[in-house]
């Protein structure tokens, strides 16, 4: 309070200056407030600057995550280590001497990769013993390029089986086992294209895999309808069933929906279909599934189920490496990818129906090396080799 007659501001001599009117600085070591305790002066309380604990705290919280997440990898790890240790003692050690080892590491050198797929599980009746592989793929990885190769080899291709006559080639697991059929492709495709190693896939247990990643989505290629095998209903029901529908266009399957698409023999939709149309379906939900594992997602889940994804497969492959593989799939363009068969003209002999490989296979192996440009099938032959880019069809 002013007394009276008492001007609440100063007057100068000079009358007022132009310019901003001079403020009292503020005390760099911090802000004032001043509070009463009610009967005495006034007291000044100094307040201590918020800034450093508020950064300290920042700090601290950014140190702990980085701790979890060190912790939560090592977990992840271990959990996956002890899978891929069962799945290297699901494939026999004779299969790692006919492997040839690798020039490089797997995320900075090419290296080519046998997939053997089998559905031999003993719900299927009548299939607990046919070892025959229904699928075999090598699968051709080019860090360089950002890119993979996939180069299928029809089941019913006849060849010449080491130690055996000319049998299909799928007939090589039946008769040898994995060691045997990784011999007869190193015989098919040659020292260029030697397999480095072998991933063996069990479609019977592929769907707890794929039920295990939260599902995987398929860009299904045409509309299919196929024959009535494996009827859902009630056989009552099953007499009027037409079969398995798949619209074209992405789809997210479970485990059990991906295991029907890859088990497809007959599109009624497609009087062209054949048995090509079959395994080139099985890769694509052996790509999606392999793209879901290189998920990043897919980490957090690791500590908890790392060690039950690998339960439907066998490999020389060890951890380390299929982290290799991971980051590889992760960095490769879909759009990039080179999708090759090996094919010739069908023909029927004491064997059954087979196909009979031709001088164009040599062709294609250049293209899966690189050194020719990429050649589609002959589309009047339905098993024509060749090679397509990208999402681009055989047909």
């Amino acid at each position: 309070m002013t007394t009276a007659g008492e001007k609440p501001y100063r007057v100068y001599r000079g009358g007022r200056a132009k310019g901003k009117v001079p403020l009292e600085r503020r005390d760099p070591k911090g802000r004032r407030s001043f509070r009463s305790d009610g009967g005495g002066p006034k007291k000044v309380v100094q307040r201590r600057n918020s800034r450093v604990p508020r950064r300290r705290t920042v700090l601290l919280v950014i140190l702990g995550l980085i701790v979890l997440f060190l912790i939560w990898a090592v977990a992840g790890y271990i959990s996956v280590s002890s899978g891929v240790s069962d799945a290297n003692g699901r494939l026999p050690n004779s299969v790692r001497g006919v492997l040839l080892p690798d020039d490089g590491l797997l995320y900075s050198t090419p290296t080519n990769i046998l997939l053997l797929g089998t559905d031999h599980a003993g719900a299927n009746v009548g299939r607990s013993a046919d070892q025959h592989s229904d699928s075999m793929t090598l699968l051709r990885t080019e860090p360089g390029r950002h890119r993979l190769v996939y180069l299928s080899i029809p089941r019913d291709l006849q060849v010449s089986i080491p130690g055996y006559s000319e049998q299909k080639i799928n007939a090589a697991m039946q008769l040898g086992g994995p060691k045997l059929a990784v011999e007869t492709v190193n015989q098919l495709l040659g020292s260029s294209l030697h397999v480095n190693h072998v991933v063996i896939v069990d479609f019977s247990q592929f769907e707890k895999l794929i039920d295990a990643v939260g599902g995987i989505t398929v860009d299904v290629p045409e509309n299919i309808l196929s024959n009535s095998f494996d009827c859902p209903y009630p056989a009552s029901k099953c007499s009027s069933w037409q079969g398995w529908r798949f619209h074209k266009g992405p789809t997210h399957m479970n485990g059990h929906r991906a295991l029907i698409f890859s088990r497809i023999r007959e599109n009624r939709l497609d009087p062209s279909w054949t048995d090509f149309d079959r395994q080139h379906d099985q890769q694509l939900v052996e790509q999606a599934t392999l793209a879901k594992l290189a998920s990043p997602l897919l980490f957090f889940k690791l500590p908890f189920s790392g060690s039950s994804l690998l339960k439907p497969i066998a490999t020389d492959l060890s951890t380390w490496q299929l982290i290799q593989l991971g980051w590889v799939k992760f960095r490769a363009s879909n759009g990039n990818a080179l999708h090759c068969r090996l094919g010739g003209t069908a023909y029927s002999d004491s064997l059954g129906d087979v196909v009979i490989g031709n001088e164009q296979n040599i062709q294609v192996i250049d293209e899966v090396l690189g050194k020719s440009a990429p050649q589609p099938p002959d589309s009047s032959n339905p098993d024509a080799p060749g090679c397509v880019v990208g999402s681009a069809t055989m047909k």
